[in-house]
């Protein structure tokens, strides 16, 4: 992920720890509940809860245990953790900043919506506001979708393409929302200059395909198949194809392999 992210002003013991890298790790979460694929044993869960009570001890410790105490919350989630992990969207350290907005997001709570939301328009540091468009994929009741739209059209690359994806999210709440989240997303999909939130707008359109109205379905599918046949980056045909091919639509199906026949698509 690239962006002209803001140099910190922190000393070097608190930039021991490589942001980037933290930001990398933290945001695999996107990728997949660890959790669900625990086993739900009374000895698992005990752990986890240890694990837990450690971490609410560590948040009020040293700013290394601070971190331990964050890395904790990222992976599980625990109704005692907001409240602790709240003050921390204050902290001077973006890189406390950026892990309590991760864990937010892994124990989302609404008291944490509006300090976000402040977070997302205002903080200086790019890797911030990326966690917070992130995390608002865990908020999709919540009145996000003018500030993820907002990111899409403003912020740095890092940060639209997770706005592009958290658009999914809070999109599928309702059929207006579904249709103001997917014109932005169309119109990521055509014109932004990042191959990656691109890549990720059309992921998104796909997934909000079945809470559109038919016109704008037939205005997504068109523009997946314009995406994926004529975008000058591979990675976005490649989305833009996977993404008409699991709407499961048999006349779109019936399009790809038309396409394939006439071998404009291999």
């Amino acid at each position: 992920m690239t962006g002209p992210f803001p140099e910190s002003s922190q000393s070097p013991a608190e930039l021991a720890l490589d942001p980037e890298m933290l930001a990398r790790e933290l945001a695999q979460e996107l990728l997949g509940d660890p959790l669900d694929e625990l086993d739900s044993t009374e000895v698992e869960a005990a752990d986890v809860a240890a694990e837990c009570d450690l971490g609410l001890t560590l948040l009020e410790g040293s700013h290394d245990e601070r971190m331990q105490g964050l890395r904790i919350f990222c992976e599980h989630r625990d109704p005692r953790a907001p409240a602790k992990l709240l003050p921390l969207l204050e902290a001077s350290c973006p890189i406390i900043r950026m892990s309590a907005v991760y864990a937010l997001g892994r124990n989302p709570d609404l008291q944490a919506l509006s300090p976000l939301l402040a977070l997302l328009q205002n903080d200086s540091n790019g890797y911030v506001r990326k966690a917070v468009a992130w995390s608002l994929s865990s908020y999709p009741d919540a009145p996000v979708m003018n500030p993820l739209i907002r990111a899409l059209e403003t912020d740095v690359a890092a940060v639209r393409l997770w706005a592009a994806s958290s658009l999914a999210d809070a999109g599928a709440t309702g059929l207006a929302k579904a249709d103001q989240a997917a014109g932005q997303l169309l119109l990521s999909l055509r014109i932004d200059s990042e191959p990656v939130v691109r890549s990720n707008s059309a992921w998104s359109l796909g997934r909000l395909y079945g809470d559109l109205v038919e016109p704008r379905q037939k205005e997504v599918v068109e523009a997946l198949i314009n995406a994926m046949l004529q975008d000058s980056d591979l990675a976005v045909r490649d989305e833009a194809r996977l993404a008409l091919e699991q709407l499961e639509n048999p006349l779109v199906l019936e399009r790809l392999q038309t396409l394939v026949d006439e071998g404009l698509l291999a």
